[in-house]
C-alpha cells in the first residue's frame, strides 16, 4: 500500500518548534534559555523566530553557539510590514534565513517581504491568521507561502484564537497548494510553550535538510499524538497511530468522516469520502483530545 510524504520519505522523525521568542524580541527568556528548555525537553531542534522589527534591531537571533550533537537550532525570525486588509501589520513566520538578512524597508510590503524570505531559502509560513483576523485575500496575496500556522498555543491559551484551518481549508478549496504547521509561538510569560509542534522527516538533523523537508510538506504536525504512517490506495486510505479515541479524513467544504473508538492504532476510511473533493487530510485525536494533523495530500499527485 503506497505511503503518502512525508512517510514514504528517507529519514527520520525529529520533533521541532518553528515559532519561539527570547529577549532579542519581546519575550522574556534569553536565547541560551530558550534553547536549553527545548532541548531538555527532548525537542530535537528549534527555530527562534524574534520580531524583525526596527524596535528590536532587525534580529535574526544567533542561536549557533546552542546547538549540539543531538540538538539544533535553525536561524529565523517573524517578519513585519505593513498592511493586511484590516490595516495591520503582517505577521509571517521565516525559517531558515541567513544571518545577514537586510532589514525591512519603509516601502516594503507584507507580500514583498514575504517573497525576499522565499528567495533567501527559507520556510515562509502564515503565521496565526485567526488572532488578527487575517482574510482569505490577505493570505492569497502571499503568493510563496509554504504553509499556514494550523495551531498556535499562544494564541489559543491566551485569547482563545490559535486555530487557522479556516483559513487553510478555504485556500485549499481554492486550489493553493500548502502544508500546515503547529508551533508554539512561545514568549514565556505564562504557559504559552510545549503545546504544539511538527514532526519532520529528514534524512539528518542538519538545519538546511530540515528546512528542505519543510518545504517539501515533509512532516506532520501534533499536540501529543502520534502518526505512523498513511497509506492511500484506489478505494481506502489507512492511518496507523498512536492511541487514539477519533481519527478523521476531510476534504473540501464540510466533506469529512470519522471513526471512533478506543485506543484506536490503526484505522481504515474509504477514499470515497472525499467524493469531488480535489484533496484529504487526516485529524488523529487522543483520550485527552489533543489532535495530530496530516498535510493535505492531492489526489492527482498520488
Amino acid at each position: 500500500m503506497p505511503l503518502l510524504a512525508p512517510f514514504a520519505a528517507e529519514g527520520r522523525f525529529f520533533k521541532g518548534n518553528l515559532h519561539t521568542h527570547s529577549t532579542a524580541s519581546d519575550a522574556v527568556r534569553d536565547p541560551e534559555q530558550v534553547c536549553a528548555l527545548y532541548r531538555e525537553a527532548g525537542y530535537d531542534f528549534l527555530a527562534l523566530t524574534d520580531h524583525f522589527l526596527p524596535k528590536y534591531g532587525f534580529p535574526i537571533t544567533d542561536t549557533r553557539p546552542f546547538r549540539t550533537n543531538a540538538f539544533t537550532t535553525i536561524l529565523g525570525a517573524e517578519v513585519h510590514a505593513p498592511k493586511t486588509e484590516l490595516g495591520e501589520i503582517w505577521h509571517i513566520l521565516s525559517v531558515g534565513l541567513p544571518l545577514d538578512f537586510p532589514p525591512t524597508t519603509a516601502a516594503e510590503t507584507g507580500p514583498e517581504l514575504a517573497a525576499r524570505c522565499a528567495a533567501a531559502g527559507a520556510f515562509v509560513a502564515i503565521a496565526h491568521p485567526a488572532w488578527y483576523g487575517l482574510t482569505v485575500a490577505d493570505a492569497e496575496s502571499i503568493a510563496c507561502a509554504d504553509a499556514v500556522e494550523v495551531y498556535n498555543h499562544t494564541s489559543a491559551v491566551a485569547e482563545d484564537r490559535g486555530d487557522g484551518w479556516g483559513l487553510l481549508d478555504a485556500l485549499l478549496a481554492r486550489g493553493h497548494r500548502l502544508s500546515a504547521c503547529a508551533t508554539d509561538d512561545a514568549h514565556f510569560k505564562w504557559n504559552d510553550y510545549f503545546g504544539g509542534w511538527v514532526m519532520v522527516k529528514a534524512a539528518s538533523l542538519a538545519p538546511e535538510a530540515l528546512v528542505a523537508a519543510l518545504k517539501a510538506g515533509h512532516y506532520y504536525s501534533s499536540q501529543g499524538p502520534e502518526i505512523h504512517a498513511i497509506a492511500v490506495t484506489e478505494t481506502e486510505v489507512r492511518v496507523q497511530c498512536s492511541a487514539a479515541d477519533a481519527v478523521s479524513l476531510l476534504g473540501r467544504g464540510s466533506v469529512g468522516q470519522a471513526v471512533f473508538g478506543s485506543g484506536m492504532t490503526e484505522v481504515t476510511l474509504p477514499l470515497a469520502i472525499l467524493k469531488a473533493s480535489p484533496y484529504g487530510r487526516v485529524v488523529v485525536i487522543d483520550a485527552a483530545g489533543k489532535r495530530a494533523w496530516s498535510n493535505p495530500f492531492w489526489r492527482d499527485d498520488r
